[in-house]
């Protein structure tokens, strides 16, 4: 299953029905759960943690030192989950200690070609990031957050959950959950709907989520005054905290 040609360090740690390609290199201090596939010419360097039934395809770069003139060695992290799909010439890289140290990236996402996430983001799971999305560094992308081709995201953005970017997008401030987002900068352009319905959310849901997006965009209240009104509402619609949420969390300010 390993590829004579593969260099693997010997303080890496693989699993013995890990699939690792041709010219592949491991280095020390990786960890690879049961049933990886990793294709060829690929290089994932340590102290990163891979969980279980993750693809990487081939010419990836994972966990290799952080794009960061402060970086000085230190031993930073990369911790992917499992069930994620990491397609061809994708860039991932560890954590600075100027933040919490770590990169990391949850569960079951599909990162399509040429993605590149940079030191200390934080990606949830069910994600899709399609070809060349890039995400800079301190970057928060909530669950099931699908990014269009070519988005760029500026450093210490949040883009919530549920959220949709065009191709091209460029996100300079935070986006808040449940919206599609377009153009340069990215500005909420309604409620990704038919996202939501296809991952279940009731009809009902949905119009509640589309109230609450009128209230912070259309209806020329303050965004305190907008979320306290919608405070009140979480008791009987709960699928509005993480709308809540993605208004208050975020530290680049609110794209309206």
């Amino acid at each position: 299953m390993i590829h004579p040609s593969a260099i693997i360090d010997p303080d890496a740690r693989i699993p013995t029905d890990a699939e690792i390609g041709p010219y592949t290199v491991i280095g020390a201090g990786v960890e690879l759960g049961n049933g990886c596939r990793i294709g060829p010419h690929v290089v994932i360097r340590g102290p990163t943690v891979i969980g279980k039934d993750n693809h990487i395809y081939q010419f990836a770069s994972i966990g290799e030192d952080p794009q960061d003139k402060k970086y000085r060695g230190e031993p930073t992290r990369l911790v992917i989950g499992s069930g994620n799909t990491i397609r061809e010439g994708c860039t991932i890289s560890r954590g600075t200690v100027q933040d919490q140290g770590v990169t990391s990236i949850g569960d079951d996402n599909w990162i399509m070609a040429n993605v590149h996430i940079a030191h200390d983001c934080t990606v949830g799971s069910h994600a899709i990031f399609a070809n060349n999305a890039t995400l800079a560094g301190h970057v928060v992308i909530g669950d099931w957050a699908v990014l269009g081709g070519f988005t760029g995201v500026h450093q210490f953005c949040r883009i919530g959950a549920h959220t949709l970017t065009s191709v091209f997008a460029y996100v300079s401030n935070d986006l808040p959950a449940y919206v599609i987002a377009a153009g340069r900068p990215a500005r909420p352009r309604g409620v990704n709907a038919e996202g939501l319905k296809r991952r279940g959310f009731s009809p009902q849901q949905i119009r509640n989520i589309r109230e609450a997006y009128r209230l912070v965009y259309r209806r020329g209240h303050t965004l305190d005054e907008a979320a306290s009104m919608l405070n009140e509402r979480i008791r009987t619609q709960p699928e509005l905290e993480d709308f809540l949420h993605s208004l208050r969390s975020g530290t680049r300010g609110l794209s309206r």
